[in-house]
């Protein structure tokens, strides 16, 4: 049996990539959404989390935008505000990250979506920073107790992208396999794909070629679609893609493409 997941991350990111991500639902393509707690689309996300129960929501846990919502001294700069990007993932290879305070930061995240009324099936990360040294096991480690699925970033199969693409796919399953050492055990679709896809114009190409070779058990496929709009533009540089894939994932190509007799369309409710 072969069964695929088809998670869109950044849901509540901005109002615009929210409202992309359900119109990708409804399209019939996207299965599944990773929720970001009070970034500037966090109410339009619980508004239609409450509107749309077809959809599977997650945690995409955010420890790269905006301010934690905890005191968190080792993953903030001095004006409150997480850590660059940059130097996050130095900070974590160096071990100067506390596992304490991304204990209490993801903590506070999973009860922000319980208190909106929104029931967590999943865990990931923006930027997959739970594939980093000392992040990683603190995010297991909640995942396991809670018996929620961590996503498994290590793509099983993959179609060619952009040198970036590439050298992004290869250092986040290195920085996996290296954390899988200490980290606890937790559950996972038994496939992965999606990071060698982002940025592609062939995208829809990708897509479909992704859907027609899948392994038999079950596949997540991680997307990114969305509509742009200022704040997005302000806050993150993947924008124009996220209108390229929404503009793929509502096409009839990739309807199609998910309707053969082999494949089921799943959530992570169902795993």
């Amino acid at each position: 049996m072969k069964r695929l997941i088809v998670n869109a991350d950044d849901f509540g990111f901005t109002p615009a990539v929210t409202a992309g991500i359900r119109e990708a639902h409804a399209a019939g393509t996207v299965t599944s959404t990773s929720v970001m707690v009070r970034c500037p689309g966090w109410d339009d996300a619980v508004e239609i989390a409450h509107a749309v129960p077809s959809l599977d929501y997650g945690l995409h846990l955010n420890l790269v935008v905006g301010a934690p919502m905890t005191n968190a001294p080792s993953l903030t700069s001095a004006d409150g505000k997480f850590l660059p990007f940059a130097t996050m993932v130095r900070r974590a290879v160096m071990g100067a990250i506390d596992w304490r305070d991304v204990t209490a930061e993801c903590e506070a995240q999973l009860a922000a979506l319980a208190a909106a009324g929104i029931t967590c099936t999943h865990m990931d990360s923006h930027r997959h920073t739970h594939a980093l040294p000392v992040i990683r096991r603190a995010v297991a480690a909640i995942a396991a107790d809670r018996n929620l699925p961590l996503r498994r970033p290590i793509e099983s199969h993959f179609r060619a992208g952009d040198f970036a693409s590439q050298l992004h796919r290869g250092v986040i399953a290195a920085s996996w396999r290296v954390t899988s050492l200490t980290a606890a055990r937790t559950r996972a679709p038994d496939n992965f794909a999606g990071v060698s896809m982002q940025g592609s114009r062939g995208f829809a190409d990708q897509f479909t070629a992704a859907v027609s070779e899948l392994a038999n058990g079950t596949t997540e496929l991680m997307v990114h679609p969305g509509h742009v709009d200022d704040t997005l533009i302000a806050i993150d540089s993947y924008t124009h893609e996220r209108e390229h894939e929404l503009s793929a994932l509502t096409s009839p190509q990739l309807r199609d493409a998910l309707t053969r007799g082999d494949l089921t369309l799943i959530g992570f409710r169902d795993l």
